[in-house]
């Protein structure tokens, strides 16, 4: 068998004569493709051609062996297999644009292991890029939105994990479409380079008794236009291969790109750093497990149980089943489904979507047959990079639980707000505003009712009193002090409640919030007291207080003229009786206090309505300054944790 590669040489694959002279005649001190391994990597095996034009062993136009002049079984002229124009090899619609083409010969026929550099430029394949579905589409755009609101309250290493996933998304609908990477992983000698040489029909990747033996990942494409796919991976050209031309082989696997891993659990620092890398960015992977590893628990626990989401594109495959006598096979493949369940991976048994589990053999090539078929297939539908896009986001969506979701209902209630504002009203004492201005209303109409007398007496007190006798012992730092631990006591107890059941970081959000509102609060409210607090000057007259004042002074001077009535009697001025001006007297004396009694109980009212109206006027201004410095931000971040959840619930698909 031979691989052909689509440069325009001559050279006749089917002459296993001439491949056998043209290998002795390039290198004479080599005798075969095991000589020629034993003192070199993999690697450089695989790539032991020079740059350009250097050498002249592989250039047809200096090759002897490949002259048309010299060789009549080659000439375009005489042989129309090797025509440019008709050999479908050298077709310009197939050139492969993949780097390194493995080109091998059966060792049965005794043929060189070497490869080829394609010399022609590849023509620009009409490849479409990969389309999401709507459902999908609409998950990624909410999770891009849900990162941007959540920058300036949640830490970059929160995020980095849906980052990761919206960067790879949009890196991947960017490349192909028509091509499905897969990966092959494995452990130490688990046999995935001879599952992965099964599969292509040729030995790509090396495979030996020395570990580890795959040092570095190899992508094989079975179509052109992967060359992105591939660079995306890191897979340096002098790594890249072309399978074995089959007559199935070719379209059964259309559209795959296929990679050799190293082993995740080998020695080597550099080749698990490879195998972490490229499971984050293939399509699908294949689990090789052999029964001696299958219930390994760095596999189980470091991979399989975190990938348990990729469930829908992942195969397990349980390779060397030839080293197990009778029945052994499927006992151990069953006790392999029975850890993967352990793992959370969802079996795609009977029809349903899940990992697809199977047992064979790479070495005799049983079972092998029945994986490419399901490999096939898996590849036609071309719906594994969606899976795995949509997958990641599902893994994403369950990390960001915890600084998301709540079992309980938040918010800031009706009853926490009215609280709040009664609290702030406490602290600027908008109730002893009240009351004072109900005081000043009666003692104003007190002033204007009573009678002379008894306001000169008042008179007489007040101004003999001193001017702080009245005042509480407390001094004013005492009740400033006092009204700021109200307020940051108010403050604390708004945001405890605004928090209550949010997700750690937003419930520290909504703390910070309110606590920057309540920065200079106590001031503001100072202010407003003195402004909203007890109105200056006079409180406004009923306009009943001038008949109460004239029917005052009405008592005043009946007073005075049965007292004058009098004293003109007793001087002998008027004649004597004393039934009137005793009257007038009487009349005067006990008609004031009862006006004055009368104006009081009727000033009740007005000044108990005075004063509520002064504490509501205090009321509302403390509610409002509370209001703007605290609830208003409190209810800001309420409301992005609000939109946040809206948005997350539109990530794991709870609704729109």
């Amino acid at each position: 068998m031979t691989a052909v590669t689509d440069q325009d040489h001559t050279e006749r694959a089917d002459q296993p004569g001439d491949a056998d002279k043209a290998g002795a005649a390039e290198n004479p001190s080599e005798k075969g493709p095991r000589d020629a391994s034993e003192g070199e990597s993999a690697d450089d095996a695989h790539a032991r051609v020079p740059d350009g034009d250097s050498s002249s062993r592989t250039d047809p136009r200096t090759d002897p062996r490949t002259d048309p002049r010299t060789d009549p079984r080659t000439d375009p002229r005489t042989d129309p297999r090797t025509d440019p124009r008709t050999d479908p090899r050298t077709d310009s619609t197939g050139a492969w644009d993949d780097g390194l083409i493995a080109r091998r010969v059966d060792e049965t026929t005794g043929g060189n292991l070497y490869a080829v550099r394609d010399s022609r430029p590849a023509v620009p394949l009409a490849l479409s890029p990969l389309a999401y579905d709507g459902p999908l589409r609409s998950r990624l755009e909410a999770l891009r939105e849900l990162v941007g609101l959540s920058r300036t309250r949640l830490d970059s290493r929160t995020l980095a994990e849906a980052g990761r996933v919206l960067d790879e998304a949009s890196a991947r609908r960017r490349l192909s479409g028509q091509h499905t990477v897969v990966a092959i992983a494995g452990a130490t000698g688990s046999g995935k380079s001879q599952l992965f040489n099964a599969l292509a029909g040729v030995a790509i990747s090396e495979t030996g008794v020395r570990r580890p033996t795959t040092a570095a990942p190899i992508a094989c494409s079975w179509s052109d236009g992967a060359a992105g796919l591939i660079e995306r991976l890191g897979i340096p050209p002098r790594l890249r291969r072309r399978p074995l031309p089959t007559v199935g082989g070719e379209s059964q696997l259309q559209g795959l790109v296929l990679i050799d891993l190293p082993d995740h659990d080998s020695a080597a620092v550099q080749h698990r750093e490879h195998v972490d890398r490229i499971l984050a960015l293939v399509d699908a992977v294949i689990w090789v497990v052999d029964p001696e590893k299958y219930a390994d628990a760095v596999l189980h626990e470091r991979y399989l149980r975190p990938m348990a989401a990729h469930a829908e594109v992942m195969f397990v495959v349980l390779n060397q089943i030839d080293r197990l006598p009778g029945e052994a096979a499927e006992q151990v493949l069953d006790d392999l489904r029975r850890l993967l369940d352990e793992d959370g991976i969802v079996l795609g048994e009977y029809g349903e979507p899940g990992a697809t589990v199977l047992a064979l053999s790479g070495l005799t090539g049983d079972g092998v047959g029945e994986l490419r078929e399901a490999l096939g297939q898996f590849v036609a539908e071309r719906t594994a990079p969606a899976r795995r896009i949509s997958a990641d986001v599902d893994i994403a969506a369950a990390r960001l639980w915890p600084v998301y979701a709540t079992q309980r209902r938040t918010g800031l209630s009706e009853q926490a707000r009215e609280e709040f504002a009664d609290r702030l009203a406490d602290a600027v004492g908008a109730t002893a505003a009240g009351e004072a201005a109900e005081r000043a209303w009666l003692r104003n109409a007190n002033r204007a009712c009573g009678t002379p007398w008894l306001r000169l007496w008042r008179w007489y007190q007040d101004r003999g009193e001193p001017a702080t006798g009245r005042l509480p012992s407390r001094t004013q730092a005492d009740e400033e002090a006092t009204a700021r631990q109200r307020v940051e006591q108010a403050v604390r107890t708004v945001a405890d409640r605004a928090s209550a059941g949010l997700p750690a970081p937003w419930a520290q959000a909504v703390r910070e919030a309110a606590v920057r509102g309540s920065q200079g609060l106590p001031e503001a409210l100072d202010e407003l007291s003195v402004r909203a607090g007890v109105p200056t000057g006079r409180p406004p007259r009923p306009g009943w207080w001038p008949m109460a004042v004239l029917s005052q002074a009405s008592m005043t001077i009946l007073q005075f003229l049965g007292g004058l009535w009098l004293v003109g009697q007793i001087v002998g001025v008027m004649s004597p009786n004393l039934g009137v001006p005793v009257l007038l007297m009487l009349i005067g004396i006990v008609g004031g206090p009862l006006i004055e009694w009368s104006c009081r109980m009727a000033a009740r009212g007005p000044a108990r309505r005075y004063g509520l109206e002064a504490e509501r006027r205090l009321r509302e201004a403390a509610a409002g300054c509370g209001r703007a410095r605290v609830l208003d931000p409190v209810a800001a971040e309420l409301l992005r944790y609000q939109e946040v959840r809206e948005q997350y619930g539109r990530v794991v698909g709870a609704g729109s």
